[in-house]
């Protein structure tokens, strides 16, 4: 039988306290004990994970980066690892923030940091972050994964390209509760289009005059939905078993595919 490798991931869904990330920081120190407590290797908080989705990045933004040293702290008392998300500064430089995600491992240091390349422009984030401009690529326990960011679900290219190394796409978000219907189908067509487990994490509850429903799940290549939990915090568990390659040999999808068609295709439709 071949190695796979495994890991005991956590998905943290909360009911983040309005911009007061002191708050935020205690409940989230309480919510990885927990989840240590299950012999979790590693937690993933939502988007913007210690002040909920807010457009007061006066509020929100970090020169100082001090989420990802709170969070790095925690990483090495509990000795696991840990995906959150926050507003980092940027104004001096191009007028705006960028809403970020970072991974830091066990000793606390960071293994990703990554900015949200799609801006939701529907709710006028764009006036206030710009797009990143870089894939995450990283590891944890020897698994190859990549992290995008609520709205980045949307666009299906950028989990192709992902997809190409990364086995596990962690998607934190603040996905409303009146869009869950898309959320839970988007989520797992980019788990079967791509033959990647998916793991997604959303916030729940009233947060800022939004409700949000929570449907944090974990789903498989297959796009078999392992577990979701809805409407009610919690820290929910789940032992992954990295068996993607026994997917994509058994069911050889990704080889048919025509990147250089699709690429000549979208420019001749850019020309017309």
């Amino acid at each position: 039988m071949n190695h796979r490798n495994k890991i005991k991931i956590a998905l943290a869904q909360t009911c983040i306290a309005w911009e007061d990330k002191e708050y935020n920081y205690k409940i989230a120190g309480e919510q990885i004990r927990e989840a240590v407590k299950q012999e979790a290797e590693a937690v993933f908080f939502p988007e913007m994970s210690f002040t909920g989705f807010s457009m007061n990045t006066e509020a929100t933004k970090e020169k100082d980066e001090r989420t990802i040293q709170c969070m790095s702290a925690l990483a090495q008392q509990y000795h696991v690892s840990i995906g959150f998300g926050w507003v980092k500064d940027c104004i001096e430089t191009c007028g705006k923030c960028e809403n970020h995600y970072t991974v830091v491992d066990s000793t606390g240091s960071v293994l990703s940091d990554y900015a949200k390349l799609h801006p939701f422009s529907y709710s006028g984030e764009n006036f206030k972050f710009q797009g990143g401009s870089a894939m995450a690529d990283f590891v944890l326990n020897g698994i190859p994964c990549s992290t995008f960011i609520c709205y980045d679900l949307r666009f299906p290219e950028i989990f192709q390209a992902a997809s190409k190394k990364a086995h596990m796409i962690i998607v934190p978000a603040n996905w409303p509760a009146k869009r869950s219907a898309h959320w839970k189908a988007l989520l797992q067509a980019r788990a079967i289009e791509n033959q990647v487990y998916v793991l997604a994490v959303n916030c729940v509850g009233e947060i800022g005059g939004v409700e949000y429903a929570g449907d944090s799940c974990v789903i498989g290549p297959d796009g078999d939905v392992r577990t979701m939990r809805s409407d009610v915090e919690g820290v929910i568990p789940f032992q992954l078993v990295d068996d993607v390659e026994c997917f994509r040999a058994a069911f050889p999808v990704k080889q048919d595919r025509r990147e250089t068609f699709y690429a000549e295709l979208l420019q001749r439709s850019g020309r017309e």
